[in-house]
């Protein structure tokens, strides 16, 4: 049955009375989310599901307090989980562009890293240190001398053929050198020998070729032998560099029992030292070839036996929770830094740095869905990383790159992370039906609403939420008039008399400029004049619209009849919403 509306009809006052405090001052903050049961039980489903897929996208209007209860619901899950593994890179020996990755017991990277400086700093002391011993010296001594034992019977055996055939072995500055001697023993100089007649000289001459053969037979014994000895040098280093090495080496895998990568790489550790021995000797400064152009003597770099920590786990609480505020591509999937030297930039695996993900890892990422829609290669990338189960850290921009560029390309590192998409309805459906993907990776929907019940409880439980907010701000308190002006708003923000506002930083501003309009009066609480002051002067700062529109009106620039009656008309009121205001607006 149709009948007419009062002006009371559409308003639902809040009768203050009911309230039995005096001011905000005597409530206890409310603990929890408020009219969000819904998406809490989805949030409570999706952080229990450990299977794959089982990613949340938490969707609502702005101000509904999606962040806040996402982390709320995750510090405190998170709180009760274990520790993941730390995560570091290390040097591979056996192709430098790929670094291995190494998982350890949370806390236990940076001890292994420290651990490799520290061994890195005893290689400095006792290579050096074994190669200055006696028992070094003695042992080389020994072989050298046999060398030049064998090089000198050699060479005197070699010197006594010569001579029966006329000619003598003597060393020069550019080598050996053959030459006729007189009866004496002593050599012909070149007057002498061409005062030879001359089937003398021919005779000479072609015992000289002759005997050359025979010279150049005995240097190949005499390099076969030096070289025999090089090794034997060569062998005696290995062993004594061994000697000083193997004992750090295995008190390192004492220390990382049972981790068979940590193993093999400190064997390949091993076996690189013993192979670059001169490393760890001091090195002889080169003299210049150009006194006045004398380069800096050339640094050798131990960056090889440095170990990256990529992720350190040692002060983390249970789980990780990261919200990343900046989600682009490398702030997510980490970078390879570069440094320039000498006009060319150069890498290795200490420049690997960690991006969100592998901060997350074990535990929690939460994203702002439109934040990773707004960054090139953000979405796709994590979609694959999702799917793959595993971080790459790539360049980006390689595959637009006209010529192909050497790059290091770091082992994937698995990936056990629950994403948290936090957007409004209108990015959540617009991916749902656009990316075909989607829904098989982001399989929950945690949908929190903008309003709830306007009853009993929910009217105490946002009287304890004003309390709570006014508290943590440090405004001045609510006496029940206030409080009650505030719900009544509540109602208003929803366009509904039996519905309140979920969309509590509306709220909130309310009071922050309700508390600026009390001290302004110089009062000690907030009644509800000043929050009536607060929405009128708000109405007062966004109406300006309105204002000319009703101008229009009232000076027939509209023709709207609004007393009496006429046949053939009606009046309608069309609602306009400008934004951050909305008003109705008859229309004829």
């Amino acid at each position: 049955m149709m009948r007419k509306l009062a002006p009371d009809d559409l308003y639902r006052r809040c009768d203050a009375e009911q309230f039995p405090f005096s001011t905000t001052d005597d409530i206890s903050a409310v603990s929890g989310t408020i009219g969000q049961e819904r998406a809490l039980r989805s949030l409570d489903f999706g952080l229990g599901v450990a299977s794959k897929g089982f990613n949340i996208f938490a969707l609502g209007e702005p101000g509904t307090g999606k962040m806040a209860t996402v982390k709320t619901m995750l510090l405190d899950k998170a709180s009760k989980e274990p520790v993941p593994p730390d995560w570091c890179y290390v040097h591979n020996f056996k192709d430098p562009d790929v670094p291995i990755a190494i998982s350890m017991e949370p806390g236990k990277a940076k001890v292994f890293q420290k651990d490799m400086e520290d061994f890195l700093k005893a290689l400095k002391v006792d290579i050096p240190k074994a190669f200055e011993s006696k028992e070094y010296e003695k042992q080389r001594s020994r072989i050298v001398e046999e060398l030049q034992q064998k090089q000198s019977e050699l060479f005197s055996k070699l010197d006594e053929e010569a001579r029966e055939k006329g000619f003598s072995v003597r060393r020069g500055m550019t080598g050996v050198l053959l030459l006729p001697i007189k009866p004496d023993g002593e050599p012909l100089n070149p007057e002498e020998f061409s005062k030879l007649d001359e089937k003398t000289r021919k005779e000479l001459e072609k015992t000289g070729r002759t005997f050359q053969e025979r010279l150049n037979e005995v240097f190949r014994a005499m390099r076969e032998t030096e070289k025999f000895v090089q090794d034997m040098l060569a062998k005696l280093e290995r062993a004594i560099a061994f000697d000083a090495v193997n004992p750090l080496i295995e008190n390192l895998k004492s220390k990382q029992k049972g981790h068979e990568k940590i193993g093999a790489y400190l064997d390949a550790v091993r076996e690189d030292i013993l192979t670059h021995i001169e490393d760890f000797r001091p090195q002889e400064e080169q003299p210049a070839a150009v006194p006045f152009l004398k380069m800096p003597k050339q640094e050798v770099s131990f960056a090889r036996f440095f170990v990256n920590v990529l992720v350190d786990n040692s002060d983390t609480k249970g789980a990780p929770v990261v919200f990343e505020s900046n989600p682009t591509y490398l702030n997510l999937f980490g970078r390879i830094e570069q440094k320039v030297m000498y006009g060319m930039a150069l890498t290795d695996f200490t420049m690997i740095r960690a991006g969100s993900a592998h901060k997350a890892n074990g535990g929690y990422l939460v994203l702002d869905a439109l934040d990773v829609l707004r960054s090139p290669f953000s979405y796709d990338a994590l979609k694959r990383a999702i799917k793959n189960e595993e971080i790459k850290i790539e360049d980006i921009l390689e595959q637009y790159r006209l010529i192909s560029v050497a790059a290091l390309k770091p082992e994937a590192i698995p990936l056990d992370v629950k994403v948290i998409f936090v957007g409004t309805p209108y990015l959540y459906y617009m991916l749902y039906n656009l990316d075909p993907e989607y829904n098989e990776l982001f399989k929950v929907k945690a949908d929190f609403d903008n309003r709830m019940d306007r009853n009993q409880e929910n009217t105490e439980r946002y009287a304890a939420f004003i309390a709570g907010c006014q508290k943590a701000e440090n405004l001045l308190p609510l006496d029940r008039t206030g409080v009650a002006r505030v719900i009544e708003h509540g109602s208003r923000l929803v366009d509904h008399q039996d519905r309140l506002s979920t969309r509590f930083s509306s709220v909130s501003d309310l009071l922050r400029e309700s508390h600026y309009w009390a001290k302004k009066d110089g009062v000690a609480f907030i009644s509800a004049q000043h929050v009536e002051q607060a929405v009128q002067e708000h109405v007062t700062r966004v109406n300006r619209i309105e204002e000319r529109l009703r101008e229009a009106t009232l000076e027939d620039v509209f023709i709207v009849n609004t007393e009496g009656t006429k046949v053939g008309q009606v009046n309608g009121l069309a609602v306009l919403d400008a934004g951050d205001y909305s008003f109705g607006k008859p229309s004829r």
